[in-house]
């Protein structure tokens, strides 16, 4: 059974830095896209960023663009989205996703085209 468990979120303030990190088990991790995305309390989920499956491409939602940087390491079974000068508004819970290989690309932002996900970490930004 193929597992995505996120880790690294926390309490930071305002323009801290965090990085987080989801694990996959399983030998599949290096043939999918990977996703994160986040969801605030009483707000719909909102797509953060992806990754494609050799790390060459990159995606970003609008609000994180030029903050987050999203990354991973095959050889780990790992992707990661490091999370510079944050906001208050980036507090949300964060959940790592595995794209599914029957989705175009071009449907990175969809949660729908996402089959496994991670339980979340959260990540909650001080002013």
């Amino acid at each position: 059974q193929v597992q995505l468990v996120e880790s690294g979120g926390g309490l930071v303030q305002a323009g801290d830095s965090l990085r987080l990190s989801c694990a996959a088990s399983g030998r599949t991790f290096s043939s999918v896209a990977m996703g994160w995305f986040r969801q605030a309390p009483g707000k719909e989920r909102e797509f953060v960023a992806a990754i494609s499956v050799s790390g060459g491409t990159t995606y970003y939602g609008a609000s994180v663009k030029g903050r987050f940087t999203i990354s991973r390491d095959n050889a780990k079974n790992t992707v990661y989205l490091q999370m510079n000068s944050l906001k208050p508004e980036d507090t949300a819970v964060y959940s790592c996703a595995a794209k599914s290989t029957t989705w175009p690309s071009s449907t990175y932002s969809n949660p729908g085209s996402y089959v496994l996900w991670g339980q979340g970490t959260q990540v909650t930004v001080s002013s």
